[in-house]
């Protein structure tokens, strides 16, 4: 009985009755702090570049500028919507918000600022030599470039390039555009609209939380709408490539490639016959995909789908390019391979400022591009044989080799920039975890971890090596200036020149005076010799560009630069004002 006393049914039940009810379905959850500090991000992103085109467009073009005024207004209440919403789906549509923004963002930049530039003049000319029925490669076109903002090209022998030296699907994707404008418009608008193109489907393809990275990266900061208005065609590779690099690590998973790794093969096809960029990272990933299939399937079978997938990239190429085989094939193939094969002088942020900038020149700059194509080898094969650590760097490493290449502008690099960004989100290192690494004997044993960092280090040596020859080179030529012609006070029309070749060789100089960065026009050649026998000295009389050369303000350094093609060499004088005083 006192067992029973001591338990209270009542009490018991009291509680279970005041216990808060649990939900019967859980609220769903709020979206990650990361994804609304991303998406704030890109909203913040668009502000970049803004209100100088919106100055431009409230001078003459007060509709454009009311839309940019609008945009504004977009990004401002985006900013509060991505600090406010509680569900996940609605910052999603924030994401969207800010896309739909930078795209008419975008849209009203290229409508202010849409002249181009010399790739654009050359892609929109291209386009209508082939409307026209006339060949397309090898033909010079000097009157695309009479107007001031209209860049050259300058070669090591002398000349300038004034062909096109791209695959030919930039000129055909410009073709139902000429309408649209005169000049290199058409040009810029079909980037512009494969940059925008690209941008939505890597927006589409990214996991949710990542999708206004994608916004942020290819349309505000600024710089990849700027490569579309200028008309570059490797903006139309970048976009084809998109697809293809999106979770790249899956492509032919299970022995299959299905109706979207066809596609996405396609695409790689399509895009290597855009521009020559894509050809540089398609080893990579072709290294990477058979690697990792490997690892799942066997070598014969991964073997099996890397040729699947090259013969469908193959044969869209081929399919691009038949009319230009057919009709004018040697034209067509020195076209293709032109920016490898031109000679075009130095150029770029990369080591070859070394000898623009901070030496007097060197005689060895042929040894930039041989540094370049085995960098890009040795790093392909590096790729291979630590294709786990390294395989979520497939879209990063071929643009290394442009770094110690001749012309290493940056424009390689940014570029293909979403690339990195695709693979980053969607080919992390998990992905490789599987993958096969080639081990050869004298890579394994108990010093094993020894014998992979001398391999590695083998691989890069022959690059740096040829790159220490080409930057440890020095100038061959000695010039000083003896007599200049000055029409006015702050103008040159002539110089006078004394130069020595101290090299054992005999050389053909061109000659151009500079102002910081770049290169300029070359002057031309009046009176003395071209050539230069091996340890001789000649006098060389030389006329401005145009007949007129404008003399920078004191503080900017001038230097007399003199090219030569075979061999690759680059000598250097600084010019003091005082030379100039005769």
């Amino acid at each position: 009985m006192a067992e029973k006393q001591l338990v209270a049914p009542g009490r018991r039940t009291r509680s279970a009755v005041s216990a808060a009810p649990r939900p019967t379905t859980e609220a769903p959850a709020g979206p990650a702090q990361c994804h609304r500090v991303l998406t704030l991000l890109a909203d913040v992103s668009l502000f970049i570049g803004t209100r100088s085109v919106w100055t431009q467009a409230a001078s003459h073009r007060p509709v454009l500028a009311g839309v940019i005024s609008l945009c504004y207004l977009s990004v401002l209440g985006g900013a509060i919507l991505a600090l406010t919403v509680r569900r996940a789906r609605s910052l999603a549509r924030v994401d969207l918000l800010v896309l739909v923004t930078a795209i008419v963002l975008t849209a009203c930049t290229w409508a202010m600022n849409h002249a181009g530039n010399d790739e654009a003049a050359l892609t929109a000319q291209a386009a209508r030599e082939l409307v026209a029925g006339h060949p397309v490669y090898g033909q010079a076109w000097p009157w695309l470039f009479h107007h001031e903002h209209v860049a050259l090209t300058p070669l090591a022998g002398g000349g300038y390039d004034f062909t096109y030296g791209y695959p030919p699907l930039a000129p055909l994707l410009t073709a139902p555009l000429l309408w649209v404008g005169s000049g290199g418009i058409p040009a810029t608008a079909a980037a512009t609209l494969a940059l925008l193109a690209g941008t939505v489907v890597l927006w589409r393809m990214l996991p949710v939380p990542w999708r206004s990275a994608a916004t942020m990266l290819c349309l505000g900061f600024g710089f990849l709408p700027m490569y579309g208005r200028q008309g570059y065609p490797a903006i139309l590779g970048l976009a084809l490539m998109i697809p293809v690099v999106v979770r790249w690590p899956r492509l032919g998973a299970g022995g299959r490639l299905g109706t979207p790794g066809i596609a996405r093969a396609a695409c790689l096809g399509a895009a290597c016959a855009a521009q020559q960029l894509p050809w540089f990272v398609t080893p990579f990933l072709l290294a990477g995909v058979y690697a990792v299939r490997r690892g799942e399937l066997g070598a014969r079978r991964a073997g099996l789908v890397v040729l699947r997938v090259l013969g469908v990239a193959v044969t869209a190429w081929l399919l691009l390019n038949t009319y230009f085989i057919v009709h004018e094939t040697r034209a067509w193939l020195g076209g293709i391979v032109l920016p490898l094969t031109q000679g075009a002088v130095l150029h770029g942020q990369g080591l070859v400022d070394v000898s623009l900038y901070f030496t007097h020149g060197s005689d060895r700059l042929d040894w930039y591009g041989h540094a370049s194509m085995l960098l890009a080898a040795g790093l392909l094969a590096l790729f291979t044989l630590f294709v786990r650590r390294l395989g979520p760097a497939a879209t990063v490493l071929p643009w290394c080799a442009f770094y110690v290449a001749t012309r290493s502008q940056d424009g390689y690099y940014l570029m293909m920039t979403p690339l990195w960004l695709a693979s980053a989100v969607t080919a992390p290192l998990p992905e490789f975890a599987r993958a096969w690494q080639p081990r050869p004997r004298f890579l394994r044993g108990p010093r094993r971890r020894h014998a992979l960092c001398a391999a590695a280090g083998l691989l890069v040596a022959p690059a740096l090596l040829s790159a220490v020859l080409a930057v440890t080179g020095g100038p061959p030529l000695r010039m000083a200036v003896t007599a200049v012609r000055r029409p006015s006070a702050n103008a040159l029309s002539a110089l006078t020149l004394k130069v020595t070749n101290t090299g054992g060789a005999p050389l053909t100089p061109h000659y151009m005076l500079t102002t910081g960065q770049g290169t300029r026009r070359y002057w031309t050649r009046v009176r003395g010799p071209a050539t230069l026998p091996a340890h001789s000295t000649a006098t060389v009389e030389l006329r401005a560009p145009a007949g007129r050369f404008v003399l920078p303000g004191h503080r900017t350094r001038l230097r007399l630069r003199a090219f030569t093609a075979s061999p690759q060499t680059l000598s250097t004088e600084d010019v003091e004002r005082s030379e100039l005083t005769g």
